[in-house]
This record gives structure tokens, sequence and C-alpha cells, in this order.
């Protein structure tokens, strides 16, 4: 059997699903790329007749083979399936979605850097889209919410004013903002409520005049009046809330597994996970390190920042570890 009959694209487990009940093959391990180009559109996939689920589109992929890595089933896959030479694949995503017929574990990486051809080898489809406007469909169910955590920035960044001065910071983040800067928390502690909320107002006015998005710190309320895209829940709050908060956007502060999946189950659309390495603002926390980092974001199902004594430098080694993006609040706002 060549590598091409072995191939099969992550949808293609429900072909084998259909021929065997889901309690002897469930779950499929499968691999899936998100391919990216430099204007930020990523490649979709059709899948041809014949096919479970034909005529859907997907992130291309394909099942795991006994003994290969994750890593090394997307490198195959892609080279089969679209005539591409992977360069550089960072892991992302583990996503488990239950067909009808089959439970799949799905492992995403970004695909950051690539060669060849692209071609359909299969003969399927493909079409480059927007994360934000994608024109296909339907989509494979499994995909679809991969988008909104594509729609999130790989830099994610906290203000810290009481440190700098709020002239200072409103200065720093107009500058951040000029170079690209799209998500950004405010979070003040000692901050008293009247200035905190002029503040915050000031934070929001400038965002989204360049397109960017604001979290407020632990506080759905303030979020609210100062008209910020949603909330930056706290640890000690993910042991509170028991349903999401009615918020467009919900990050939230994690440090270990129970408090990752806190998250997950009260639907927040990423978490902050940390410290990574030490950090002056949490003298006394004892640092994940890269290695605990990693083992704990490569479980998760939605997008995990690194965070803590970060620096830009550090964004290809985070998301080697599996992080979405790094999470700065010093080195956010330092003049290049």
């Amino acid at each position: 059997m060549t590598g091409r009959d072995r191939s099969r694209a992550h949808g293609d487990a429900a072909d084998d699903a259909v021929r065997d009940p889901p309690s002897v093959v469930s779950p499929l391990r499968v691999v899936a790329g998100v391919i990216e180009r430099a204007d930020g559109r990523v490649l979709i996939a059709q899948r041809p007749p014949g096919k479970a689920y034909a005529g859907y589109w997907e992130f291309p992929g394909g099942k795991i083979e006994p003994g290969e890595s994750a890593h090394a089933a997307i490198v195959r896959e892609l080279a089969e399936e679209l005539a591409l030479e992977v360069r550089t694949a960072y892991p992302w995503l583990r996503r488990r979605f239950t067909y009808p017929h089959a439970t799949v574990e799905l492992r995403f990486f970004r695909i950051a850097e690539w060669s060849g051809a692209l071609r359909g080898c299969e003969g399927q489809q493909i079409s480059w889209e927007s994360v934000d406007d994608p024109q296909v469909a339907p989509m494979l169910p499994a995909n679809g919410p991969v988008l909104a955590g594509l729609r999130l920035p790989l830099e994610y960044a906290l203000t810290q004013a009481m440190a700098m001065g709020i002239d200072a910071q409103l200065q720093a983040l107009e500058r951040a903002l000029r170079r690209g800067l799209r998500l950004v928390q405010v979070r003040e502690p000692g901050m008293d409520d009247a200035t905190l909320e002029r503040f915050a107002r000031a934070v929001v006015s400038r965002a989204h005049a360049s397109g960017a998005r604001v979290l407020i710190n632990g506080d759905l309320a303030r979020a609210q009046r100062v008209g910020a895209d949603g909330v930056h829940l706290r640890s000690a709050q993910l042991r509170t809330l028991s349903s999401r908060p009615e918020a467009a956007l919900i990050g939230a502060s994690c440090h270990d597994q129970q408090e990752l999946a806190a998250a997950y189950r009260l639907g927040c659309d990423f978490a902050a996970l940390g410290p990574v390495q030490t950090t002056a603002t949490h003298p006394g926390a004892i640092p994940l390190g890269w290695e605990r980092f990693a083992s704990l974001a490569c479980e998760c199902e939605f997008p995990v920042y690194a965070l803590g004594g970060l620096n830009f430098s550090d964004l290809d080694r985070a998301r080697a570890a599996g992080a979405h993006g790094t999470a700065l609040q010093r080195a956010a706002w330092r003049v290049s």
C-alpha cells in the first residue's frame, strides 16, 4: 500500500467509521493543517464526490498512522494531498468532535512556512479564504469553530498605566496600535474606580479606532459601561462562575490544568497560561517553564497564550510549545 493509498483527509475518518462501530475505531486520531498566507488567508479544501461529507470544506490533513508522530503525519499528509513542503509547523489546538458515527481527535498545526506547487493532488478543490469572512460552505462541523481562534492575534498586550503613568501608557498604546497590536487587556490593580473608568474609556476609544479589541480585567459591568469587547476573567473567578458571562470575547488567567479545564467549560475564547518564566509582576510565583507549559497547552481545545516574563523574541519558542501567541505586559510597551 502506498502512502497516497494510506492518506486520508481528517473527514475521511468518517469513511472508516461508517464501516465499523464507533466503539471499535473511536477516537480516530487525525491531524489538520492551517496553511497560512502572508495576507492572512488560510487554505480550505473541499471534500470530493464519493467521500463521506462530500462537498464539505475542511482544513486539509489526514489520519495519524501507527507509530507516527502528529508532526510527521501533518508533514506527510500535506505533501501527499497538496504537493506542499512544510518548513515550519507549530502545534496549535487539540479538538474532539463527535459525529453521528464516530469521535475524532484532531490535532491542528499552523503551517507558517511552506513551499511547493500547492495543488489538489486527489482532485479536491482548494480555496484561500479570509478567517473573518470565509465564502465557502458548508464547513465540516469540527473545523468551523477553529476560525474563531484564528481571528485572535499572536500578541495580547496588558496595560501597566500604574507603573508607567496614564499619559505615557496611552502614548505607548498608540505606538503599538500603529505597529499592528490588535488585542489589549486593561489590567490596573490598585487604580481607583473613577480613574480606571476614564482610562479604560480612553483605551477603548484608541483601540477601536485602529480595529483592535479590548478586554477589561475581571469586571464585566465595567467592560459593558466603557464599550469594551469583553472581559478577562481572573483565575479565582473561574471557581465561582457556572456559566459564560454575556460578552462577545472572554479570556481567562490560568495557572494549571484544572483552571484551563474550568475556562474551557465556561466557554472562554482563550486563556493566558503562566507564568512561564520568572516575572517581576508576580515575584513569588513558581514559573511553569516551557516543558510544563507545552504539556498543558498541547491538550487544550482552545487557544492559549504564553504569559509571564516574555519578550517579543519568545514568540517562536512559545508557538513551538503549543501557544497561540504571547501575552506581554512590560515588553509590549517598550520603545523599539
